[in-house]
């Protein structure tokens, strides 16, 4: 059996995201976008949790489509706070249209997000050698950079810590330990 970060043992859902996704480097707009907003609403739960609910919230939330979230009005999100599917709060639905409102800004003003992001860890994978879990920071110089850009460009629920982890998940920044599998497939020099 091949080694894989610790967080991912125990349940299928985190063993699939680990082995199929964590940490592969994103560049689709759309998909930079729905891993931001799955994020916020992340903020003091389980990534677990969100990963249950990840279909609900594509279809909650219009395929993740950022110009049809933006235009959101009050009767929809009182009918997102009756989907028993998704994270029901208020203030993280409000969050979200005012993320897509924000993002499609940031399109409009950097040509796309991903230009936007990425250039924050100068283009290129930020790639880590930790030993271990514990060793792995829940912010960095850029997370904390790029948190407080975006929360000037009217972004919300969009802290140092959510923006770390969502610069693992979409692969700018490699988080994955030196004896995990993973590690070896996502770069080419392996543990030094």
């Amino acid at each position: 059996m091949s080694n894989r970060c610790a967080w991912a043992e125990g349940d299928m859902r985190l063993v699939a995201y680990h082995d199929r996704e964590w940490g592969v480097p994103v560049h689709d707009d759309g998909k930079l976008f729905e891993f931001l907003l799955l994020e916020s609403f992340q903020a003091g739960l389980s990534w677990l949790t969100i990963l249950r609910k990840r279909e609900n919230f594509r279809r909650a939330f219009d395929g993740m489509d950022a110009e049809k979230i933006a235009a959101y009005g009050e009767r929809k999100i009182e009918e997102l706070l009756q989907d028993a599917g998704i994270v029901r709060n208020r203030s993280k639905i409000r969050a979200a249209i005012g993320n897509a409102k924000a993002f499609l800004k940031v399109q409009d003003n950097f040509g796309s997000f991903d230009r936007y992001l990425w250039a924050f860890v100068g283009g290129q994978p930020v790639v880590n050698a930790w030993r271990s879990a514990e060793e792995i920071p829940v912010t960095t110089p850029q997370s904390d950079a790029l948190s407080e850009d975006l929360k000037r460009r009217g972004f919300a629920f969009v802290g140092p810590t959510i923006v770390y982890a969502h610069m693992q998940a979409t692969g700018m920044v490699m988080d994955h330990t030196i004896d995990c599998f993973r590690y070896r497939e996502l770069t080419s020099q392996g543990p030094s």
